[in-house]
């Protein structure tokens, strides 16, 4: 019996490496499916079908699309969580890492975290992790009370003290305190939703507003009136349904 379920594994397995049905006409590769034979074909010709809805340049593919808009957005979706620099490219980012890693230098990992088993190249690179262990924040702001672990960090929270907007939209003229914030404003332009329902098919911008939307279907109601005790599953549910008591009152 163990050789017939062997036999036919492995009959499956030569009929998906030789039966191909999908073939391009210009050089030998082949397909299973239609989709993936047309996909290829833009390999050889000039068709690029997918357009960027700001300057208009075309694309063979969708992803190179969205990856292609970071240059408009400014987006850096890939941090380092050593040193904080940004990249636009899963590829950048981990080219970047062999800086920290010790992959470029002579030197091996000579640093080793006492409390995981994480290594580096550099002492200061085991400082800067060191903190994840002992909550030390070491950079405090002279105007308040709040303390930070990295330098980056804390110079953003000084901008709610000096009102500095220092993140532009290069699409429109808003400008955004933190970088976050101009990264959710950006799918605006982008018509970017990448969070999505799990329960039904909408989709969000903001996780904030993905999360407002399964109370609908938790039935989760957060928002309670003070005068008569009805519930909402929204603030602005509250809010309508308390004009009911201004008028009566």
């Amino acid at each position: 019996m163990s050789e017939n379920l062997k036999m036919n594994t492995n009959e499956k397995k030569k009929m998906n490496t030789t039966e191909k049905k999908f073939k391009c006409a210009f050089c030998e590769s082949a397909y299973n499916y239609k989709s993936d034979l047309k996909r290829h074909i833009r390999k050889h010709s000039e068709e690029k079908p997918f357009k960027c809805n700001v300057c208009g340049k075309g694309f063979k593919q969708k992803s190179h699309v969205k990856q292609h808009m970071r240059v408009h957005t400014g987006e850096k979706p890939y941090e380092c969580k050593l040193c904080s620099m940004g990249f636009t490219q899963m590829s950048r980012i981990m080219q970047h890492m062999r800086i920290h890693t010790g992959e470029r230098e002579k030197v091996g990992k000579r640093y080793k975290c006492d409390k995981c088993d994480s290594k580096f190249a550099r002492k200061n690179y085991l400082t800067i992790h060191l903190r994840v262990h002992t909550g030390e924040k070491p950079f405090k702001c002279n105007i308040c009370d709040s303390a930070f672990s990295r330098k980056m960090v804390l110079k953003e929270h000084m901008t709610i003290h000096t009102g500095e907007r220092p993140f532009h939209c290069n699409v429109c003229d808003k400008t955004f305190r933190q970088k976050i914030c101009l990264k959710n404003h950006m799918r605006i332009h982008t018509l970017e939703k990448p969070f999505a329902c799990g329960l039904c098919d909408k989709t969000f911008r903001q996780k904030v507003h993905l999360k407002t939307h399964m109370r609908i279907h938790t039935g989760e109601k957060l928002f309670t009136c003070g005068v008569c005790q009805c519930s909402f599953s929204t603030v602005g549910g509250l809010k309508q349904h308390m004009i009911i008591h201004v008028n009566n009152g």
